[in-house]
């Protein structure tokens, strides 16, 4: 059987997909562009135009290049690096297996835990509860948040705080380290692991577990952080609920929090606001206060960032309060219980 032809190697990535986009046709590169960065549009598009001509083999290689990588990424998502060379090896041989999990990997940067992110929560927690915290918060801080949020609210209420501060705290991480903890959870990606430091956690990453546990979990760790940590738990709670998300209440809620804001605040604040934000806002006013609110801020002018941003961080610090004092309820889409 011949050998199918392969892309001549001094070709770019950017020349084959170029190729790639000529041969999709229209319709498809259209759909593709949607997904891409500005600057990629525009460098892709600039080699389209200066593609002059294709031979047939040579689309063919790519086109077949295109598929083989996009088998191998479907094989790793389904089952690890090693399901995947196994696979590729049987259709493909073992060096172009190997040819095609480097390019992938090269250009795509797998995570390690990939294979932990696709375990059940539940199964995954009676996995890694007994491990030290560290380890915890090294797993918690590779997997989504949702995830992450249900084994931390399953987590002693003595270890979740210890866990969420350790992953609040975390900034670079061992490529070394991350491979001894994957050979203890028999991880099949440990060869993926980059040489540079990996960035993972930090405050950002509690942040979005913490906006998806429930309410008693999230008070719990946020108390505790309080006292051990209290610029640490200043700067989660600061993120925790930003202006824009006055969208997540309903305007039973934002009714209660206008009562108790003021004028001068909300003017502001709505100043630096989005659009619908903004409708949100005037929506549960009256017509005439919210006709003078438009006013105000039409008349006040151009209006400092600074400002703005304290203005609207009153606003949420009303809102936490008439939270906290289980006056209104911010619709979080995880374990809550629900109001009827």
């Amino acid at each position: 059987m011949a050998a199918r032809p392969s892309a001549d190697q001094n070709i770019s990535g950017i020349q084959k997909a170029a190729i790639l986009m000529i041969a999709l046709g229209p319709e498809k590169s259209a759909a593709i562009f949607k997904h891409l960065k500005e600057d990629e549009v525009e460098e892709l598009t600039l080699e389209i135009a200066n593609t002059r001509s294709i031979t047939p083999q040579l689309k063919e290689s790519v086109i077949n290049e295109f598929y083989q990588v996009c088998l191998a990424q479907q094989y790793i998502a389904e089952g690890g690096i090693n399901y995947a060379k196994e696979l590729l090896e049987k259709s493909f041989g073992s060096e172009k297996a190997m040819d095609v999990i480097g390019k992938l990997t090269a250009s795509l940067q797998v995570k390690p835990f990939e294979f932990v992110r696709k375990a059940d929560a539940a199964q995954l927690l009676n996995f890694i509860q007994d491990e030290h915290p560290q380890t915890i918060a090294l797993i918690l801080s590779y997997l989504a948040p949702g995830q992450a949020a249900i084994i931390v609210s399953a987590l002693p209420p003595d270890r979740q705080a210890d866990v969420t501060k350790r992953i609040a705290v975390m900034d670079r991480t061992s490529p070394d380290v991350i491979k001894e903890v994957e050979k203890v959870l028999e991880s099949k990606l440990s060869s993926l692991v980059n040489q540079d430091y990996t960035i993972i956690g930090g405050v950002d990453a509690v942040v979005e577990i913490l906006n998806t546990v429930d309410r008693g979990t999230e008070k719990h760790i946020m108390e505790t952080l309080e006292i051990e940590e209290p610029e640490l738990a200043d700067e989660i709670r600061k993120k925790m609920f930003v202006f824009e998300d006055i969208l997540l209440l309903d305007d039973r809620a934002i009714q209660r929090v206008l009562r108790d804001v003021d004028n001068s605040d909300l003017a502001i604040a709505l100043k630096g606001s989005n659009e619908e934000v903004q409708n949100a806002i005037f929506n549960n006013l009256s017509k005439r206060l919210a006709v003078m609110i438009k006013e105000d801020m039409e008349f006040m002018g151009p209006v400092r960032m600074k400002d703005v941003e304290e203005a609207q961080q009153k606003i949420v610090n009303i809102i936490r309060k008439l939270e906290d004092a289980a006056e209104i309820v911010i619709s979080r889409g995880g374990g809550d219980e629900i109001i009827v």
